[in-house]
């Protein structure tokens, strides 16, 4: 199918849900930390996996649901949309603290009722000592917790709010639906000696999928239901029509594989929705949706069930759901990561398995509807290589075009060769995709945290090895240096100073890892999240066990750019022109470049020394070479599920740094 280079419009049905939803304060909605406590109470005999698979099932039978007019494709994470579900297990410490300033925050505001408020004032003291952030914390060793307290490393987002950036085998869940996976353990768990220590603990966990699943039927069955009643007093006969079709696609679906297109668009969006009713992490994406979902798009236009105008709406339809979904987290997690961003990632073109151009008509139903709504959810990211067509990278670009930053661009010729080097089977690396903002991973086979554990503050290391191992911020010598920058003689110096502090604190970036990923394990096993990536269910493991397949994982080392402007100002201005004293650097940086002369010093800096991102060997050699420090000390170490099962168990590196450089 060739592009045609026209920009459809939204229908008036979408026109008016966008605008609704825009229009929408974000409230906050205690029904899910309502339901989960009150199971949490009552099983704490239960294995924890199992009180997680009841509090979820629990959930999606109690929460309220509605179909609000217009909709087609249905389900809500809240009772209403664009409301915030309170996770207490993560944290409860912020929400009582903060809970009067929602409103007031200068971004990403909420605007919860006083009955809200009045009940999470009930509900988050039972959680206090109990919660993921207490746990977590607590394993941190006394030095790695003073670090973490001085923010040169933080990873508070991961313990106030979970894991994410994962995508589920949505090609296997539209091929055997809801009962597929329920046989499949049903087989497994038929088979256990129980008398085995290993065993028993699957037991424990097939149990806890057989009842996330049966939950995720009943929250299906739910809409269905809804749909035929309302269907039955519907006046307008197109209106009862689609509620008909709603209520059977919902019936099917429940249990059984999707049979045409909007039964399996169905389907992934409740699935992508309960994952992040189930989990507080975002990041939650979707994998190559124009992939998997193509045989149905193909079969219903060749049979003439479905026209690509009808597709176009139900995709855009799709999208405003994504939109809806919504988390609050605490302001000190929220800075780094301002604007809501969920990163519910959408990868469209590439290639196939068999190293084909993988575009097909629908990536272009996909790319179009998209562009035609322009809303921050979903991530659209596009895979191209060199045997990709003219026309449709001329569709990418005019979407670019619409200014709302989408598509992102992946090269599957460094992409794919990189995930093989790094361990990945070879049809596996064809078939990668985006998972979150930029991240890539294989869909439905990789765990946890492609990317986005703690974040490590590279200008802070820096700074210290200017300062004999001296953090200025907290008052605090966490490792000592072999000098300050008036000691140096030469610049060789300044990187032998750098590269002790950032072994260091590379070290250091792996033990806060290593406790955060412990008490993720112990306290918020994610069960239905874990059945649907391959092969928890076959291991009989959770995702943070080792069920997953590959498990590569990575930081974010932030401040990359900043790193290379300062190394190159500092070894051209003060050791080749010596037009800044070494002394006098050090004085202007203590005192924040304060009066005339540090004004004077911070000019010079700006303005007289080769800046990172111009393609300038000066700056981006020293930079390689700096950052290849902490690689190469990264490559010591492994995660928590090394030697458990999946491929990989280690760490690669990752220099996002989203919008922390603000904070």
């Amino acid at each position: 199918m060739e592009a045609t280079g026209t920009e459809p419009q939204v229908s008036e049905r979408v026109r008016v849900q966008k605008e609704r939803l825009l229009r929408m304060k974000p409230t906050v909605c205690t029904e899910r930390a309502r339901i989960y406590t009150e199971v949490y109470r009552r099983s704490a005999d239960q294995p924890l996996v199992v009180t997680r698979a009841l509090a979820l099932a629990e959930t999606l039978r109690g929460m309220s649901i509605y179909i609000d007019e217009g909709e087609l494709i249905v389900g809500n994470q809240a009772s209403a949309p664009r409301a915030a579900p309170i996770f207490p297990e993560y944290a409860v410490g912020w929400i009582l603290d903060e809970l009067d300033e929602f409103a007031q925050r200068p971004g990403d505001a909420f605007y919860p009722s006083e009955e809200a408020k009045a009940e999470l004032r009930e509900i988050c003291p039972w959680w206090q000592g109990r919660t993921l952030f207490e746990k977590g914390t607590a394993l941190l060793p006394p030095l790695m917790r003073e670090i973490h307290d001085a923010a040169i490393i933080r990873a508070e987002g991961n313990l106030t709010s979970g894991d994410g950036h994962i995508a589920a085998n949505f090609p296997q869940i539209l091929s055997g639906g809801i009962s597929g996976y329920r046989e499949r353990v049903e087989d497994y768990r038929g088979n256990l000696d129980l008398s085995d220590w290993e065993d028993l603990k699957k037991e424990q966990f097939y149990r806890a999928v057989e009842i996330a699943l049966r939950g995720l039927s009943a929250f299906i069955r739910r809409y269905e239901n809804l749909a035929r009643r309302m269907g039955t007093t519907e006046k307008d006969p197109v209106r009862k029509a689609e509620l008909e079709r709603i209520a059977m696609n919902c019936g099917v679906i429940a249990e059984g594989p999707p049979q045409d297109f909007s039964q399996a668009l169905q389907l992934v969006y409740f699935v992508q929705l309960v994952l992040q009713i189930e989990s507080n992490g975002h990041s939650v994406s979707l994998g190559r949706m124009d992939q998997y979902l193509y045989p149905f798009y193909a079969r219903d236009i060749d049979a003439g069930r479905l026209r690509e105008e009808h597709a176009r709406e139900l995709l855009e339809c799709t999208w405003l759901k994504l939109f809806s979904i919504n988390k609050i987290r605490s302001w000190s997690h929220t800075r780094f990561s301002a604007g809501s961003p969920l990163y519910q990632n959408v990868t469209i073109g590439g290639q196939t398995r068999n190293r084909e151009d993988a575009v097909n008509p629908l990536t272009l139903v996909i790319l179009a509807s998209v562009g035609t709504l322009r809303l921050p959810q979903p991530n659209l990211s596009v895979r191209y290589h060199s045997g990709v067509s003219d026309s449709f990278m001329a569709e990418c670009i005019r979407v670019i075009q619409r200014g709302f930053g989408m598509p992102a661009f992946k090269n599957d010729e460094i992409v794919v060769p990189a995930l093989i080097a790094l361990g990945v089977e070879q049809d596996d690396a064809f078939d990668y995709s985006a998972i979150g903002c930029i991240e890539v991973a294989v869909p439905g086979k990789w765990g946890y945290r492609c990317t986005g554990m703690s974040f490590l503050n590279l200008m802070r290391v820096l700074l210290a090895a200017l300062n004999n191992g001296f953090d200025s911020m907290s008052g605090k010598t966490f490792c000592p240096g072999i000098g300050r920058l008036e000691d140096f003689e030469s610049f060789a110096e300044v990187m032998k100073s750098w590269e002790k502090q950032v072994k260091f604190y590379t070290r250091a970036t792996v033990a806060v890892d290593t406790a955060v990923d412990t008490a993720l394990e112990e306290n918020v096993p994610d069960v239905l999240c874990s059945a649907l990536v391959d092969d928890c269910i076959a291991r009989g493991k959770t995702l943070k066990e080792g069920g997953a397949k590959y498990d590569f994982i990575s930081g974010l080392q932030v401040g990359i750019a900043n790193l290379g402007n300062a190394l190159s100002a500092i070894r051209k201005l003060v050791f080749e022109e010596a037009r800044i004293g070494k002394g006098e650097l050090m004085e202007a940086l203590a005192g924040n470049f304060e009066g005339p002369g540090g004004e004077r010093i911070r000019q010079l800096l700006l303005n007289h020394a080769p800046k990172y991102g111009n393609d300038d060997d000066y700056v981006d050699l020293l930079l390689r070479d700096a950052y290849r420090v902490f690689i190469d000390e990264l490559s010591r170490y492994h995660n928590t599920r090394y030697g458990r099962g999946p491929i990989g168990g280690t760490y690669y590196a990752g220099t996002s740094s989203i919008s922390a450089n603000v904070p």
